[in-house]
């Protein structure tokens, strides 16, 4: 399977487990002028910019739709649905001044709102780097850079005290699977997840990769040797927590691993580990600092 085609196929699955179960990285949040909040009715779709625009201190007038628990300053927002299928008639109702996206999402969005000839904004939230970066850009576009530079200055803070704590220690070795309900693919360095193991000191297996995602051979990974297996869900965390421990009984390879033999395996809490980047990250980080240098 090419790995564009793997990629899709995961964005293509996800989308069906977040509608069954409730949710390029080139954006356009170019605009270099600076505006009034206040004046302002801006739309978050999904979860994460929700979040982030919780933390610039900027008001909303749409949120998604979510089993998440959503800041209380948006209590009175209306409901604009599922970040892959927004209530059209909603979010033109609303009368947005902006609607914001993830760049992950564009693939299958942009066709319905051009329909409309709806302007979008798509933020990259697909590395770290990314996400602050967007995160200055709004913190400009809606003169909140104090609030930006607070977000990205705790992160860095929370980083600088891991390098610390690890120092001097061996770096682990991390496999990272990503499933959801009947497949699961491993996540390079590339990949959102792959970027918080690198930052908390953990080192892929699986490097030297231009994609997020690879399609899963367990005797060549058996052959990495990974420390650790971290297994990440998406969607219905329940539904694929039993499927990694149906694969990893039934398939005899796993009880060939070290990090099976040793029992590190994690499974990763899927509010703090998303596909995409969030202010989970801090957070995410603390327990992977705890799950990679347990001593």
């Amino acid at each position: 399977m090419k790995m564009r085609t793997v990629r899709n196929l995961l964005y293509t699955l996800l989308a069906i487990v977040m509608l069954a179960g409730c949710s390029s990285q080139e954006g356009t949040s170019s605009n270099e002028k600076k505006i009034d909040p206040a004046g302002d009715r801006i739309v978050a779709t999904t979860v994460a910019l929700t979040e982030i625009m919780d933390a610039l201190e900027i008001d909303l007038v749409g949120v998604p739709s979510s089993y998440k628990e959503l800041p209380k300053r948006y209590k009175d927002a209306e409901k604009v649905g599922n970040p892959m299928s927004p209530d059209m008639e909603m979010l033109l109702s609303l009368k947005p001044t902006e609607i914001l996206s993830v760049t992950t999402l564009k693939y299958d969005l942009q066709e319905m709102f051009d329909e409309r000839d709806i302007d979008m904004t798509y933020v990259n939230l697909e590395s770290i780097d990314a996400m602050h970066s967007e995160i200055l850009k709004l913190g400009e576009k809606y003169d909140r850079q104090e609030q930006a530079e607070a977000i990205i200055n705790e992160f860095e803070e929370k980083v600088a005290e891991i390098d610390k704590l690890t120092e001097g220690q061996e770096q682990p070795s991390v496999l990272i699977l990503l499933g959801i309900p009947g497949s699961y693919l491993v996540a390079t360095e590339n990949s959102y997840i792959g970027d918080l193991v690198k930052r908390s000191g953990g080192k892929n297996v699986i490097t030297g990769e231009k994609v997020e995602f690879l399609s899963s051979n367990t005797e060549y990974l058996q052959q990495a040797k990974p420390d650790i297996i971290l297994r990440a869900s998406h969607g219905m965390p329940e539904e694929v927590v039993k499927m990694f421990d149906d694969e990893f009984k039934s398939n005899d390879i796993w009880k060939h691993f070290e990090a099976v033999k040793n029992d590190r395996v994690y499974d990763l809490d899927e509010l703090l580990f998303g596909t995409t980047g969030s202010l989970a990250a801090v957070e995410a980080l603390g327990e992977l600092q705890k799950m990679l240098y347990p001593n």
